[in-house]
């Protein structure tokens, strides 16, 4: 019970942690780009409203980065405090990339972050800009190698187990850094962060609108940020479309979780609104859902991209069960990689005991025997099939959730574009003596972060019983921690990160009220 309750600690400290980091994230990732772009326009233009309008953003852009960088430091530390197994584990692989964004790009954004507000007068015009453009590209390139990391998580490859250091050890570094799951998780992350920081933008904009002060740089701010959080609403859709295509392929449990699809069809169907049945379990016949709207085959062309294409659900996976062309394709059984994953664990076992007998026979015998069942490695920590299923409503929610969030954020944003370029006037639109516009669009801003919290649940959350999928399960990643101690950290960080998320938030506000200085 004391173990249990120490990874569900462990797993909320981290999640809390994660969630409070990804608020400062994508609006770095996104305001980064738009401020690249308000400064271009004043270089090109030499205009003081555009440096005035571009100033307001940089220092909100500041804010938020230097908020941002301290829950990120304290994140990458919690792997060695709190997941020491996992990270003694897959330490030379998981590493490597987050060496690389400690070392290159974390210290390239810092070092241009600095000229870029602190240089208007030391540098050129030119200087400053490739500056401020770099900054941007820092950040992307941040997220990038972090993504990477992630990705590797999500889909292990580039690397084999050593037994005689008892870890896994990286093979092929192009594979871990190239993999299609991290290139197009980068890609749906960093458009999302376009997108949320549109919304941003035009939703403190909008506030100006409303009390009708500093209009004309409303309008602007809107003009340029809408510009970016449409094209990043229209390519986070499409990286989605892809990222759909590889969880299909490499984690076929975590699509069927998202759908709450427990056993599937040729020309799957794509529940677009529903209410999971609490008493849903695989093996019981009772229907997965109390209501639901649903789009015909739409899950088949999701996550396959044929019409009547064949998606294993739950109970399919966990039997063993798939078609591909028409044919059925029999996998292995979680029954099956549950006793290979203990046979995996017990040849180890006896390699290590080889090993420190110096019986050179034995452990090569035992290497032997470990090979075919590693991929099953981490199964073997489960007792019952059921414990590798992730909770379904933890990942069903948030998926439509955010669905639906975007579709609205997509609709709204395309018309703001329109008004902004065609009809302004319509941004003034009243009913009863109240604007229409400003209200929706700060109503949006709640939104947008609502939705970009709900794609990373259901990323992290469809992964689970995962810290790595197929190898190492969360129960065997934790560190060697009281329950008191991760409570007590928990805590702390809980209040820490409360703090600085109102510091930043008061010192933004006051920053808006402000507004743009002159």
């Amino acid at each position: 019970m004391d173990l249990i309750n120490v990874v569900e600690w462990s797993r909320a400290q981290f999640a809390l942690t994660a969630g409070y980091h990804w608020l400062f994230v994508p609006l770095t990732l996104g305001l980064g780009i738009i401020v690249a772009a308000l400064e271009t326009i004043y270089y090109r233009t030499r205009s003081e409203e555009w440096l005035r309008i571009c100033k307001f953003w940089m220092t909100l852009f500041g804010v938020n980065f230097a908020i941002g960088v301290a829950t990120g430091i304290i994140l990458e530390f919690e792997f060695g405090t709190n997941w020491s197994n996992y990270s003694w584990f897959v330490g030379d692989i998981f590493g490597a990339p987050l060496a690389i964004e400690g070392i290159f790009a974390f210290f390239m954004e810092s070092t241009f972050f600095a000229v870029m507000f602190f240089g208007w007068k030391k540098f050129s015009p030119g200087q400053h800009l490739a500056a401020t453009w770099l900054t941007a590209l820092g950040a992307s390139i941040s997220a990038w190698w972090i993504l990477v990391a992630n990705s590797w998580m999500q889909y292990p490859i580039g690397m084999e187990f050593s037994p005689e250091q008892m870890r896994n050890v990286m093979i092929s570094f192009s594979e871990v850094a190239l993999s299609p799951v991290a290139v197009n998780k980068f890609f749906h992350a960093v458009m999302s962060g376009w997108c949320l920081a549109g919304v941003f933008v035009v939703g403190v904009s909008s506030w100006y609108m409303l009390k009708k002060r500093d209009t004309e740089f409303a309008l602007k701010s809107i003009k340029v940020g809408g510009s970016v959080g449409l094209i990043g609403i229209l390519l986070t859709m499409l990286t989605g479309d892809g990222t759909a295509v590889e969880v299909t392929k490499v984690q076929p449990m975590k699509l069927a979780a998202m759908e709450g699809l427990y056993e599937g069809q040729e020309g799957t169907k794509l529940v677009g609104v529903g209410l999971l049945n609490p008493s849903k379990e695989y093996d019981n016949d009772e229907d997965a859902t109390l209501f639901e709207i649903a789009i015909p085959h739409g899950l088949s062309i999701l996550g396959r991209h044929e019409f009547n294409a064949f998606i294993p659900g739950i109970k399919d996976i966990i039997e063993g069960k798939d078609v591909i062309d028409g044919q059925v394709v029999n996998t292995v059984p979680y029954a099956e990689r549950i006793e290979r994953g203990k046979a995996a664990q017990q040849a180890l076992s006896r390699y290590n005991d080889a090993k420190k007998a110096g019986d050179e026979a034995a452990m090569k015998q035992a290497e032997e025997d470990l090979k075919p069942d590693y991929q099953f490695f981490g199964y073997g920590y489960f007792k019952d099939v059921k414990e590798a299923i992730p909770n379904v409503p933890m990942v069903f929610y948030p998926f439509h959730l955010m669905v639906i969030l975007g579709g609205w954020i997509l609709v709204f944003l395309a018309a703001v574009m329109h008004c902004a370029f065609r009809k302004k006037e319509w941004l003034e639109f009243k009913v009863k003596n109240i604007m229409v516009f400003p209200v929706l669009a700060l109503l949006s801003i709640p939104l947008v972060w609502i939705c970009s919290q709900c794609g990373w649940i259901v990323a992290e959350v469809g992964r689970q019983p995962w810290a790595i999928q197929d190898i190492m399960p969360v129960q065997a990643a934790i560190s060697s921690l009281s329950v008191s101690q991760v409570i007590t950290t928990f805590i702390i960080f809980a209040v820490l990160f409360t703090v600085l998320l109102c510091a930043e938030v008061s010192i933004m506000l006051k920053q808006i009220k402000k507004g743009p200085e002159q």
